[in-house]
């Protein structure tokens, strides 16, 4: 299988162009949150959380996921702290990255999500759902404002 090397930004979209579907992960220590976004790259959906079970266990489920979506790149988190320095979520982040790119063969990237969990917690709550409910669907909320924040990014 051929591997990709971590894209950046600005690669990505070049590789990428406009038309193909992408998804969105936020991986936590826990679960890993994911998004996926229309082929016009307009609107990012959160689409399921997976539990940390494995990486092979992951791999296989976000195989099915690109599979089953004819998915053409992956955005991940990346948690960079608030003073733009690196911390272990940041790496864990990267790591995360990298183990992907030596599994799956299409193109990643990954993108700043300072304040993505805080982000997406705070507009569920302007909708009026419940706290219990807004924890449960956290991960994948974020998932999909990390890819927002990036398909914004090709249409600028």
């Amino acid at each position: 299988m051929k591997t990709h090397n971590i894209l950046t930004n600005d690669e990505f979209k070049t590789i990428i162009g406009s038309n193909a579907r992408l998804i969105g992960m936020d991986p936590g220590g826990k679960n890993i949150g994911i998004s996926i976004c229309d082929e016009n790259q307009a609107v990012a959906t959160p689409l399921k959380t997976i539990e940390r079970s494995g990486f092979q266990n992951i791999l296989k489920l976000i195989n099915a996921i690109i599979i089953e979506n004819d998915i053409k790149g992956i955005i991940v988190g990346y948690p960079i702290n608030m003073d733009g320095s690196i911390g272990k979520s940041s790496q864990s982040a990267t790591d995360f990255s990298l183990n992907l790119s030596k599994n799956i063969a299409i193109p990643i990237t990954m993108w700043d999500e300072r304040l993505s969990s805080e982000a997406s917690f705070k507009i569920t709550k302007k909708l009026d759902t419940n706290v219990t409910s807004r924890i449960k669907k956290l991960d994948k909320n974020a998932a999909a404002f990390i890819l927002q924040g990036f398909i914004d990014f090709l249409s600028n």
